[in-house]
This record gives structure tokens, sequence and C-alpha cells, in this order.
């Protein structure tokens, strides 16, 4: 039952082949045996059984909220829960209890569907691995499956098979690790430079990043306010149809959503791809890229071209300078952002009373880690009177030629865009932890977060398994608030490539042994 579709499920529900508590209880159950995974910051258990309650009642007497009504969900912990902690991972936000809902979780409570929880992230989503927030750092549900322990025996490395867990990518890697593990039927992310597509990427999910101004971004804790975008994590394509369907719309508390009224999003079963162009942009093709993924990408352009597409390589000439512009733009929204969390309103407050602004300096430095802080840092830099022209307002210029960019390749008669979503299948974390937070995001997000500059929507869809068993995706740009047809095309995709369905039968298996060994771990965390 847990690996069907949304649309499955909900058929079962309606024909009490199970019930919403049944259900809720087996996904508790595994939130249980996958603790050591990390995904999850907070469990809602309390809340997640009442709401199967309210929702068996309404099944009983034939009036079904909808599609979602009795479905597992997760939320990523930088969206406001009402009653429940929201932490964004950090210390500055231990403790905090947010007095509403983020509109985007409201619509889904709203079509019954279960909160099963927080889940974890870089602190304040800033970073690409979901190693850095104060909870520690989640692990890949790939690292467990059978397909990657098979592959792992026949080029035995030596390392031990704990310390060799791989990442899940980032920043919404509890979403994606929660999604995959069954835990749940889908997950919110959110998507600043990829934060949802990466993830997605690692952790063989299609992890989809909307038009801006589709979704809502109210009771979202921004990062920056001109790229953030809620992002769905779900199994299949289908699933992310239903869910965006629910969260589209106009939101008057959040005056950067569209006014006109929302179509809805059902995906055709058949589409007729010979009528479909698809660009292929030359500057993608960079030397970091992995040969396993460029040799897929290729094989996905020759699945179109041998369907009667039309294949085309196309240019985007502004691409090398986007993850600079990027960095100048993000990093001085976030400084602006970040100004909030003074000590005063809310979340945490040093001890310090001697003047306001050692209280201010104190609260900031013992409530941020250094990857926040670091930020804060550069983005005023780039906001100094001095540095404002040359840095913030030269970037917000290039920005429009990155925009552009895309606007004249889509104007050119493309209607969909085919790239890969990471440079490589997700690495161990004692790997990843070689570099620091900054260089990994530049690397990580290069793909990624033109996409955010420009405001389109975008999709990272899993095609097929390394030669190591780990899943490699790849990522479809659709013009702007076109993302029903971008979506059908990922579903078509979908259908064509099989992707296989993570097997983690081993996992459960092991969940007492690896719990045990987590123990160990636990302290040292705690000791550090």
């Amino acid at each position: 039952m847990l690996g069907r579709t949304l649309c499955e499920v909900s058929t079962a529900l309606k024909q009490g082949q199970i019930t919403p508590t049944e259900l809720c209880r087996k996904c508790l159950s595994l939130i249980q045996k996958t603790k050591f995974l990390n995904a999850y910051i907070t469990v809602s258990e309390e809340v997640a059984l009442k709401q199967a309650e309210e929702s068996e009642k309404r099944y009983k007497k034939g009036q079904s909220l909808g599609d979602l009504d009795g479905i597992p969900i997760a939320v990523k912990d930088n969206f406001s829960t009402s009653g429940i902690e929201t932490t964004c991972a950090s210390n500055m936000l231990k403790g905090y209890i947010p007095p509403y809902n983020a509109t985007v979780v409201q619509k889904l409570l709203d079509q019954g569907a279960l909160l099963m929880g927080k889940t974890n992230l870089d602190e304040f989503a800033m970073g690409s691995g979901s190693t850095d927030g104060v909870f520690g750092p989640v692990k890949n549900p790939w690292s467990y499956s059978k397909q990657y322990r098979e592959k792992k025996q026949q080029n035995p490395h030596g390392e031990s098979e704990d310390s060799n867990w791989l990442i899940t990518g980032g920043s919404s890697g509890g979403s994606a690790a929660a999604v995959s593990a069954f835990t749940c039927f889908a997950a919110l992310g959110s998507d600043t430079g990829g934060s949802t597509r990466n993830p997605a990427a690692h952790c063989g999910l299609v992890g989809f990043k909307p038009s801006y101004g589709l979704v809502s971004r109210h009771g979202l804790i921004p990062l920056v306010n001109s790229m953030d975008v809620p992002g769905i994590l779900t199994r299949y394509v289908d699933d992310t149809a239903i869910v965006l369907g629910i969260l589209a719309g106009h939101d008057p508390k959040d005056s950067t959503t569209v006014q006109d009224p929302v179509k809805s999003f059902v995906l055709p079963n058949l589409i007729d791809v010979s009528k479909l162009c698809i660009g292929i942009p030359k500057e993608y093709l960079v030397p970091e890229l992995s040969s396993e993924v460029r040799s897929l990408w290729s094989k996905a352009a020759d699945l179109f071209d041998s369907e009667g597409a039309k294949v085309i390589e196309v240019s985007l000439p502004h691409t090398c300078y986007s993850i600079v512009c990027y960095h100048v733009l993000c990093t001085s929204e976030v400084a602006s952002n970040m100004a909030r969390f003074d000590g005063l309103e809310y979340g945490h407050r040093c001890d310090i009373n001697v003047s306001t602004e050692a209280m201010y300096a104190a609260t900031r430095r013992e409530g941020f880690n250094d990857v926040v802080r670091g930020r804060i840092l550069s983005g005023n830099f780039f906001l100094l009177k001095e540095n404002y022209e040359n840095y913030f307002i030269k970037a917000q210029k290039v920005r429009r030629l990155i925009a552009n960019d895309f606007v004249n390749v889509f104007n050119s008669g493309v209607d969909v865009l085919l790239t890969p979503t990471t440079l490589h299948e997700a690495v161990p974390y004692l790997e990843f932890i070689k570099e620091d937070n900054r260089t990994r995001s530049a690397q990580d997000d290069i793909f990624t977060q033109a996409v955010n500059m420009a405001g389109l929507p975008a999709v990272n869809v899993p095609m097929a398994l390394s030669s190591q068993g780990l899943p490699i995706g790849l990522q479809f740009i659709g013009r702007a608030f076109c993302d029903q047809q971008l979506l059908s095309v990922a579903k078509w995709f979908e259908k064509q490539v099989q992707f296989p369905v993570i097997q983690l039968q081993q996992l459960m298996d092991n969940c007492s042994l690896s719990l045990e060994n987590e123990k160990l771990a636990s302290v040292s965390l705690k000791q550090r």
C-alpha cells in the first residue's frame, strides 16, 4: 500500500480496503523504524492520529474531501505550522511555535491530509546536502537499498558500513528521505536555487519547483523572497500534479501570487511527443559533469528524438555568469531577511543584558551557524553604500539577461528544456564534507539556480540507476506558468524510463542494529 500512487491509495480508502488510521499507523511505525535516517525533526503523532480519526468519520459518511483525504504527508521545517514547533534546523528558532499555518500547509489540511511531521534541512535552508542543520545530517535511504548494497559488495573499499552512508542532497533532504523511505506519500520542500530538485535527484523522486507566483509563499520562512517557492516531492509525476492542483492559486496574503484563476492540473495519459520541440542547452555540458549523467542525458534526448520530437541544441549565453549573480543576489536578500532575528520578538535570546547592541550580537552569534553568518556577512558587504551599484545593481541587470535568455529560447519555438539536475549521483557524507558549504552549493546549484532567477517551472524526474546502483535524475524546464505542459512531458518521460522502485527490505530488517549504532553516534554528536 505504501508504494502506491495517491490515486490508488485514495481509491483504496474510498473502497474501505484500508482506513486512514491504519495507513497513518503504518507510516508512523516506519518513521520509528527509520529514525536513524534523521529525516524528521518533529513527529506530530498525536496530531496525525487525530486527523486520521476525523478523516475516517468522513469516509464512513461517504463525504471524503478529495484525493488527499486521509493521506500522510510531511512538511519541511521552514513552513509555519500552527501549534507545532518550526525550527528551520537552527538554534535561533528552537522552541518557536507559530500561531498560524503557512497557506500551503493550510490548503493540504483543508483537503484532509495527515501531517506526519516536520522534516530536517540545512539551517535556514542554506545548503545542498542537508548536512548543516543543528539536528544533524540526513541519511539517504538509498544507502541502505538492496540495489546499492549489492553493487557495494562487488567493489568493497574497506570502509565500515556505518560511516559510508550517502547524503540526500539539500536543502529539502529530510522531505526527500521521508518520501523515499515510504513514511509519507508527498512532502513539501522549498526551492530557492534547487533545494527541492537536488534532493529529489539524489533520492530517486519527482521534485517539482512551480512557476514563481503560482503557489503562495505566505508562512514559508523567507530566504530569498524573489526566488523562494514551495516545492513538491513525490514518487510519481501524477502525485505531484494532484498536490499542485491543491496548492496553486492566488493568496491575498502573498502579493506575488498570480490573480488569474488557476486551471486544473490533471495530466493527460497520452501526449503526442512528436509535436514537441525539446531544447538541449549547450552551456550545461560542463567538464565537471559525470560521464554517466552525460550519457543518460544523451539517451533521454535520443528517446524524444526516436518518438518524433524535434530535439535541438540551444544557447543560454549568460549561463556562465549565473552562479556568481545568484550568489550576490541570494546573500543580499538573506542579509536583509535575517535582520528580523534579533532576540526581541521571537526565537532565541541570549542572557547578556549589558546593552541592546551586545544582546543583538550575542543572540545572533549563538543562534546562527557559520554558514548563515557567512552569508549574512557577504550580503551586507554587497549592500554597503560603496558596493551597492557594483554588486547588487549589476547582479540585478545580469539576472534580467539570464531571464531573457530563457525567454528567447522559448520564443524560438522550444517547448521544454532538458538538462541534468546534478553533476553526479549522491556522494558519501565523509566525501561531501571535505568541501565547505559555499563551494558545495556553487557546484550543486549549477544546473538549478538559473531557473529560480527566471521564475520558471522545473521538475526533476528520476531516469535510471548509476553503475553504483544510485538514482540519477534529469531536469525539465518549462515556460513560465506552463506548469501543466511541463508535468505532462515529465509524465510521458517517467512512463518511458520505468525507474525502479527502491528496495528497502534490508533496511527494515536491520533497523534495530542500525539504531544501536546510532545511539553511539548521537552521544558523540551531543558532546560536540
